[in-house]
């Protein structure tokens, strides 16, 4: 079974010619088949975790450990990572000029699968995807992102996710910018690849409005860089509910 384990993970920025440490000993184990949702004000750090995880080079590690089945995540280069099994999905995805869908995906598949995928199934693989979640053929043949809406970039990130099969996904506010029949189409497409059993989830949001889609098993409170309650879905009513004013005050305890 396929685990993560984050151990009293610290990371610090550089900005406005100081250093900053913005992760302050988060501890988290997601294992395969597990949907772990961590939820948090802004500037509580869960874009600085997701992105600490795929090996940022803006963040530093200052102390701790991440693993991977038992390999040091932290000594691997950002393509070792992607290799390993670990994937994310970012909150704003960057446009690729010059490179078009249908190119990025196979290169992709093919540095995570080790070798090129046979092209008559990967077409109609890629096809069948794309059908599943409402994007248009002719994207393939666009350029990565570019003139794609909000909606498009976050159903082309699951793409990617339902097409590589992560061990690990790390999905850092996917709901950002969605409207509600597009957080529909990217929920579902989550949970497509949840029900194989086979990905470990790490859900990002400081919204409950996705996980009414995304059903989690764990929801993880995070303030003041580092988490401060773990509890089951029941959690994420709370928050709705009480908000994130108890944490923010220093109302409970790391």
């Amino acid at each position: 079974m396929a685990t993560l384990e984050i151990r009293d993970l610290h990371v610090t920025v550089e900005a406005d010619n100081a250093t900053k440490e913005i992760l302050k000993g988060v501890d988290l184990t997601v294992k395969q088949g597990e949907t772990h949702a961590i939820m948090g004000p802004n500037g509580s750090g869960k874009s600085t975790l997701a992105y600490s995880l795929a090996g940022h080079p803006k963040y530093t590690i200052t102390g701790g450990t991440v693993t991977l089945d038992g390999e040091d995540v932290l000594e691997m280069s950002v393509d070792e990572r992607a290799r390993a099994g670990l994937f994310l999905a970012m909150q704003y995805p960057v446009e690729v000029p010059g490179v078009s869908v249908s190119n990025f995906l196979r290169t992709s598949a093919t540095a995570v699968r080790g070798e090129a995928p046979k092209l008559r199934t990967w077409v109609k693989e890629v096809k069948e995807a794309m059908q599943r979640l409402n994007i248009d053929p002719s994207f393939a043949e666009r350029n990565v992102n570019e003139g794609f809406s909000g909606g498009e970039k976050k159903r082309h990130e699951i793409l990617q996710l339902e097409l590589l099969k992560p061990k690990v996904a790390v999905l850092d506010e996917t709901d950002s910018g969605l409207d509600v029949d597009a957080l529909r189409v990217v929920s579902e497409g989550v949970n497509r690849v949840r029900e194989t059993g086979e990905v470990g989830t790490l859900l990002i949001t400081h919204y409950t409005r996705i996980l009414r889609y995304i059903k989690p098993d764990f929801v993880h409170v995070f303030s003041a860089g580092r988490i401060v309650e773990s509890g089951g879905a029941e959690l994420a009513d709370k928050l709705e509910n009480e908000g994130y004013e108890v944490y923010t005050k220093g109302g409970a305890s790391a």
